[in-house]
């Protein structure tokens, strides 16, 4: 795991530009303490951070072909380097390391951008061809790794983070505005456009090609949910257990030592049981519910590992939160982000490299909300006219009973009530909120193309889709880069690999989700190497404890400072804030997500453009 940046100009000026690129390298420290390396010529720059974890001793970046035409910097690890380095040995290259780098400079002169069919992993590159003056850039398929660029008049300027695009001159420093109606809504920043003005994220699957000043952005793979009816569920189990054990083999090449993340959950339980790791880590919060360190050391006496453990205390954490909105490129309002940092600090103390369990939930169907569809069912049989029709009258009746939210739900197609694991603020109240609403995107604008592409699906499938689409990367893979390259930690996750998708997405979807369990056939499979209490272990995610912290007057009123600081008001009418507070704090409605997405936004915008109060 690594990090990487650098710049195209169009003035030939390449060269005036080193200290910048060193700037930008420094910026991303952090993402590789072990090694930096940098290559300049006429027109372009690349610079390398290294974690040196593959090919220890001579996987140096930059990486050249063998006449130096050809310059890449890789972030991330490509597990199956080995079969394609012996087809190009094959047809005549000759390779010079031992790392999975290298791959990348002699398959891309072989195959061109058709080597991105043959990867198997994680990753983010940027490949810079001298000769035609031309640069590929890829993402891998799930977004595990970030890429980041701009376009100036002149420059094209990218990185592994938008911290590093920044350091570069004529990148302009700019808050747009445009990304937070949006982020209030899903938790996360989920347009291409980011934070910061002119700066984009590639998406996942996606590559970019850079020439003469014109960038061509193409996607190259795509989630394809084809499932075998035929497929029984006893050879659903087998399959997937028959894949995993392959996919985790491949994720535990190492020139270091593996750890692995543990929780009471089945996801990281089952990747334990699996790996023959030695060592384990775990974190909970002093809060009885909220404490899965119990669970995690049951598991790992059951499998014989070591576990090192860590209490998050309730002081700890929101005297890191600010901390952590200062490192971080755009605001995270997910609150297992923190756990998470804690988690990868702790594992960082004793290993380069874990084994995490993120991705089951999506491929194999493993949220509760994956239960809706069966639970509306009966619902649905009713002609749409008439489900709307009493929607619309149960709206407005301010009596409460049983049954009524289902009704109104029931009321709804899917892709109007489901946007994804988190729907935060809805887009009447963000208008209500916001001093200056722009009104340019709505939640259902955003997903439709997405939903689009799914059409004929069950709705469960269509829920996975959507998710594997945004959640995973926008949430999911994004804390988890961001939180463990903050303690140069490289966690690896074998849930989101090629092969595995491959059965996950031809599973039927009885065997997936019943009204009664999700994941059914993982959760069988697990059983055989865990005990059932922990296979059959309801979905709860990282429990954090946020909602009674706001009812305790000492984080009310830190918290309360923050939305009706002068930066909150730059945006908010902070009364609609104060009153959402207020309302939680005596426990009349519990408002802790939408609470807490408003507070990290306001302290990112305080640690990342405080001057412009």
């Amino acid at each position: 795991m690594c990090g990487f940046a650098g710049y195209i100009t169009t003035e030939g000026k390449g060269s005036e530009y080193k200290e910048d690129l060193i700037e930008m390298m420094n910026s991303i420290k952090h993402r590789g303490p072990d090694d930096e390396g940098t290559h300049i010529d006429d027109m372009a720059g690349l610079g390398f951070r290294r974690l040196s974890i593959i090919g220890i001793t001579n996987g140096k970046q930059p990486m050249y072909n063998e006449d130096g035409s050809i310059v890449v910097t890789f972030n991330g690890e490509i597990y199956n380097y080995q079969d394609i380095k012996a087809d190009l040995i094959e047809k005549g290259h000759i390779f010079k390391t031992d790392a999975d780098t290298e791959v990348l400079v002699h398959g891309y002169e072989e195959y061109g951008k058709d080597l991105l069919q043959k990867l198997r992993g994680m990753y983010a590159f940027a490949i810079w061809n001298r000769e035609k003056k031309e640069m590929l850039m890829a993402r891998d398929i799930f977004g595990i790794k970030p890429l980041f660029y701009t376009q100036t008049e002149n420059d094209f300027v990218f990185g592994s983070e938008i911290k590093a695009i920044l350091k570069f001159p004529t990148v302009k420093k700019e808050f747009n505005p445009e990304a937070l109606e949006s982020y209030l809504s899903f938790q996360y920043s989920i347009l291409k456009e980011t934070f910061f003005k002119g700066i984009f994220r590639l998406p996942p699957a996606h590559y970019l090609l850079w020439k003469d000043g014109k960038i061509e952005i193409e996607r190259y793979y795509s989630p394809e949910f084809n499932t075998d009816e035929s497929i029984t569920f006893d050879e659903a189990v087998k399959k997937v257990n028959d894949v995993m054990a392959d996919s985790i083999a491949a994720h535990k090449i190492s020139d270091t030592e593996v750890g692995g993340f543990l929780s009471g959950g089945v996801d990281s339980s089952y990747i334990v049981a699996r790996s023959n790791l030695d060592k384990t880590f775990s974190v909970g919060f002093d809060y009885p519910r909220c404490n899965e360190i119990p669970l995690a050391k049951t598991l790992s006496d059951y499998v014989g590992v070591k576990n090192k453990s860590k209490l998050i205390t309730t002081e700890e954490y929101f005297e890191e939160f600010p901390k952590i909105m200062n490192h971080v490129d755009e605001p995270l309002s997910d609150p297992s982000c923190i756990a998470l940092y804690f988690l990868c600090k702790l594992a960082s103390e004793q290993v380069k490299v874990v084994l995490s369990g993120e991705g089951s939930d999506e491929l194999f169907g493993g949220y509760n909300i994956y239960k809706s569809p069966i639970a509306l069912k009966p619902m649905m049989a009713i002609p749409r006219p008439v489900r709307r029709g009493v929607r619309k009258v149960l709206t407005k009746l301010p009596v409460n009973f049983k049954g009524k939210n289902y009704m109104i739900r029931a009321g709804l197609d899917l892709e109007e009530r489901y946007i994804g694991n988190a729907y935060i603020f809805h887009t009447s109240e963000i208008y209500k909120m916001l001093k200056k609403p722009i009104k340019k995107y709505t939640p259902e604008s955003i997903t439709k193309p997405i939903y689009d592409k799914v059409k004929d699906k069950d709705d469960i499938t269509k829920m996975q889709y959507l998710d594997i689409n945004t959640w995973l990367w926008g949430d999911i893979l994004n804390k988890a880069d961001t939180m463990s390259m903050a303690h140069s930690l490289e966690v690896r996750v074998p849930f989101l690999d090629k092969e595995v998708a491959k059965v996950a997405f031809s599973i039927p979807v009885e065997h997936r989700v019943d009204k009664h369990e999700t994941k059914r056939y993982f959760r069988k499979a697990a059983s055989e190497f865990m005990p059932d209490i922990t296979a059959e272990r309801k979905k709860l995610g990282f429990p954090i404890p946020v909602r009674n912290w706001l009812r305790e007057d000492k984080y009310y009123n830190l918290v309360k400072d923050t939305l009706t600081s002068k930066e909150a008001e730059l945006f908010f009418n902070t009364d609609y804030l104060v009153n959402l507070l207020d309302r939680h704090y005596h426990e009349k409605c519990d408002n802790a997500r939408k609470i807490w997405t408003v507070y990290a936004f306001v302290l990112w915008y305080q640690k990342h453009f405080a001057a412009a109060c």
